[in-house]
């Protein structure tokens, strides 16, 4: 199967004023903070989901966000020659399979901090980002997670 994945274009409020990531973080930390932990499981969504501050700009909640169960070493190769660059979406793919968390939220149009997810392990997916400067990057687009 094969997991498209699109990192979150919405981006974390500071002051009620938005900017596109924190002023302190790139774009690839943005995307590393968004979604890479290795450590992460279902039932962590909820929290990690808060304490990563990942929300729309209006303070709503994200429908869905992914967990890409790994280092962030692994990821990065996705970028550094080992995917595989596709013109037609200009995106990158790796044929390496990886195990990712979704979490998905449990009530439609919710906002901070009421933001409840269910969290569930999907494994055997290979993983499709951006890049840029072979680093992953959020690309802007809202994210979601597609089977081909």
């Amino acid at each position: 199967m094969l997991v498209l994945l699109f990192a979150s274009g919405f981006f974390k409020v500071n002051n009620f004023q938005p900017s596109e990531h924190r002023p302190e973080e790139t774009p690839y930390e943005k995307f590393r903070r968004q979604h890479v932990d290795a450590k992460m499981t279902e039932k962590l969504c909820n929290t990690e989901i808060s304490n990563r501050n990942i929300y729309k700009i209006d303070n709503s909640c994200k429908e869905t966000n992914t967990f890409i169960l790994s280092i962030p070493a692994k990821v990065k190769s996705i970028c550094r020659g080992d995917g595989r660059y596709d013109e037609n979406s200009g995106m990158t793919y790796i044929t390496a399979t990886f195990r990712i968390i979704k979490c998905k939220l449990k009530h439609q149009g919710a906002r901070k901090p009421s933001c409840q997810y269910e969290g569930r392990l999907l494994t055997n997916r290979i993983i499709v980002v951006k890049c840029e400067g072979k680093l992953p990057i959020s690309n802007n687009i809202p994210f979601d997670v597609n089977m081909f």
